[in-house]
This record gives structure tokens, C-alpha cells and sequence, in this order.
């Protein structure tokens, strides 16, 4: 089992502290995603499973063993980094079979483990080729062989796609995934790219400020986020928070109001809400409805847009001056200085309390019950 859990996990340099208490747990064969904005401490996180940082105070363990005091070579684990760090005098067969050499692997085998993943990788033509001779992906994906070839208990990724360019960039995530698949391995990645987190991973773990804000998979912080941090953090484009009030308060539903004038009722939990208390409605662009309708609409002068083919984003000024977004399909004809009218439907909106906690959801999205997270 390759397995990964931690208690208590916290890191200080001096006096300052940069994870400030983590306790997680991460299932053996599980692709899991650590995200948050830059200074979160994701890559510290990342490094103190690797062994390249000392933890603190707190216990790690791989697959059931205790790995504090473990060195990164006896842990089980291999790392990709952010930059490829290949020996630019070696072939690409060098390059991923020297870990394995310098184990005093037997030749044969140090052959067959890198022609392996040289075929998994599609790097067979290149293995006499020197990194100069490379290009970026093809480099990155020498620098994954040599990790797959050391037959890891546990893949770790640190921010492995963010110098290559954006159709790479896909290729690469795609790859991976398949890799993830084709392994069943455990693996552990960092990026600060939502996206990537979205469309990889089994879960996401979301940090702030050295603090996990929530856990969960990708279609429950998109639909459940906990908090405002957390919602307008995963999702792109960005949810749209409008500032607002409570304007009812009823057994299984919030109303709140619009720019304009309208409401909307929203089904949330009222313990924790008033009538006339401050709050944010969150909503996403796509869930915005063109020409109005739904169960509450607002309106206003569209300042930019911006035609991507199959979808159009538009960004208007509403008529309180409140921004907001909205995703609608790629043959509008709206164009700016226009005035729109979006809907809003009730089960896709999100109502954030006064210091940005979520008010618990009572009808669920049918997609989201792919596995419940969690906050922290």
C-alpha cells in the first residue's frame, strides 16, 4: 500500500510558520493535487513528503512506515520537477537509467527498466539524442521517465508543466493522466493552475496560507465550495461575487438581493443567516442565463467581449456598478455598449456570509455527489 498520511504536519523557519498544522490523507493509488496561490505552501508541503525540507513537528508515513527521519532516497518516492535538471552531456538513455546506475543496477536491467518507460513515453527514437537536441516536452517527458524507471511507491510532481507553452501544456496533462492510469500509482502534484487541478485529479486539497481551506474532488469544490476563497479560486473563469443582503429568510431558502432591484431565493441552510445580514451571492459565468429569465435576473452595459468560438465571454457593468461575467454561446451577436439581461437559477447560486463562509447547500447538483469533501 502505498498510502500517504499526515498528522499534525507543520513547518517554521524561525519564527515564522509555513504550514501551520496539516493533517491529510492521501489513498494508495490516488491522484492528488495540492493548489493554492503562489506563497501557500504547496512546494513546502510537497518537499517535506520528499525529504528536501525537515518537518517541524508532526508525523509523516508512506505505504504504513514513519519517514521523518528517512532520507528522500529511502522513502520510496521519485520527484519531476519544474525545471527538466538533465545532464546535458548524457543521451536521453543515460539520463533516465542513471539513478538506476548509480545503484549498481545490473546493466540488463537498468536496460529493460529504461526501454520500458522509454515505450510508455513514446521516447523510443530519441534515446540516443542529447537534452539540447529535445524539445521542451520532450524533455519533460525524459525527466518523468526517469522517475518512472526507479518503480516508485509514491509519484511526486512539483508544478512539472508551467515553463512549457499552452498546447503543450495539454499534451502534457493528458500524458500524465494516461501514465496515472496505465501505473496505478499513488502520485502527489503541485501546480498552481486550477485547470490542471480540475482536469487530473481524483482530489484537490486547497491551501491558503499554510492551511488546507478544503478537500474534495474536482466537481465537489466546484459545486460545494466552502468558502468564498475556495469558490473563486477553483472554476475559470471566476465565479462573480455580487455584495448583497438578505431579504427573507424562510425554512429551506434564502432570498437575497439584486442589482436592480430583484431577488433571487437561493436553497440554502438559514441557521447562520438574518434578515438584513451583509453577504456576497456568488455565481459562475456559465451558469448565467442570456436574455434573462431563470429565478432572478439582472442587467447591464457590456464593456467587453471576448469570442473564443465555441463560447463568448462578456463583461458587464451592472446598473449598481457591480462587475460581473458571463459565458454564453459562441454565435451571440451581443456586442459592446449593448445592454444584457442574465438569469440566475437558484440551484447554481452561492450565498458567502459576512467573514466568506459558504451557508451549506440543501439541494445538491446531481454531478457533485462524486465524492464529498471536506474543509478544514
Amino acid at each position: 500500500m502505498a498510502e500517504v498520511i499526515l498528522k499534525n504536519i507543520k513547518k517554521s523557519y524561525g519564527d515564522v510558520q509555513v504550514i501551520k498544522g496539516v493533517d491529510l490523507h492521501i489513498k494508495d493509488k490516488e491522484f492528488c493535487i495540492f493548489v493554492g496561490p503562489s506563497g501557500c505552501g504547496k512546494s513546502t508541503l510537497l518537499r517535506m513528503i520528499a525529504g528536501l525540507e525537515e518537518i517541524t513537528s508532526g508525523e509523516l508515513h508512506i505505504g504504513g512506515t514513519q519517514v521523518n527521519d528517512l532520507s528522500p532516497a529511502d522513502r520510496g518516492i521519485s520527484m519531476v520537477f519544474q525545471s527538466y535538471a538533465l545532464y546535458p552531456h548524457m543521451s536521453v538513455r543515460e539520463n533516465m537509467g542513471f539513478s538506476l546506475k548509480l545503484a549498481k543496477q545490473p546493466a540488463e536491467e537498468i536496460k529493460r527498466k529504461v526501454d520500458e518507460a522509454a515505450r510508455i513515453l513514446k521516447l523510443d527514437p530519441l534515446l540516443d539524442r542529447k537534452p539540447a537536441e529535445l524539445s521542451g516536452g520532450q524533455r519533460q517527458r525524459v525527466a518523468i521517465g526517469r522517475a518512472i524507471v526507479r518503480n516508485p511507491k509514491v509519484f511526486l510532481f512539483d508544478e512539472p508543466l508551467s515553463n512549457l507553452d499552452a498546447a503543450l501544456r495539454v499534451q502534457m496533462r493528458i500524458e500524465i493522466a494516461r501514465m496515472h492510469h496505465d501505473f496505478d500509482a499513488t502520485m502527489i502534484y503541485v501546480t498552481h493552475d486550477q485547470v490542471e487541478a480540475m482536469t487530473m485529479a481524483d482530489k484537490i486539497v486547497v491551501l491558503q496560507g499554510g492551511v488546507i481551506e478544503q478537500v474534495g474532488s474536482p466537481l465537489d469544490l466546484y459545486h460545494h465550495p466552502v468558502n468564498k476563497f475556495v469558490a473563486g479560486f477553483m472554476g475559470s473563469p471566476n465565479m462573480n461575487f455580487l455584495e448583497s443582503t438578505i431579504k427573507q429568510v424562510e425554512d429551506e431558502c434564502v432570498t437575497v438581493g439584486l442589482p436592480g432591484g430583484g431577488t433571487v431565493s437561493v436553497p440554502v441552510k438559514r441557521e447562520q443567516a438574518s434578515v438584513g445580514d451583509k453577504v456576497t451571492l456568488g455565481v459562475r459565468p456559465e451558469h448565467l442565463l442570456e436574455g434573462g429569465g431563470g429565478d432572478g435576473e439582472v442587467s447591464g452595459k457590456v464593456l467587453v467581449v471576448e469570442r473564443l468560438g465555441g463560447g463568448t465571454l462578456v463583461y458587464a457593468s451592472l446598473e449598481d456598478g457591480q462587475s460581473i461575467s458571463a459565458q454564453i454561446d459562441g454565435n451571440s451577436s451581443i456586442k459592446v455598449d449593448d445592454t444584457i439581461k442574465l438569469g440566475l437559477r437558484n440551484e447554481t447560486c452561492h450565498v458567502f456570509t459576512a467573514d466568506g463562509l459558504a451557508l451549506p447547500q440543501i439541494d445538491r447538483h446531481p454531478l457533485a455527489d462524486v465524492g464529498r469533501g471536506s474543509g478544514h
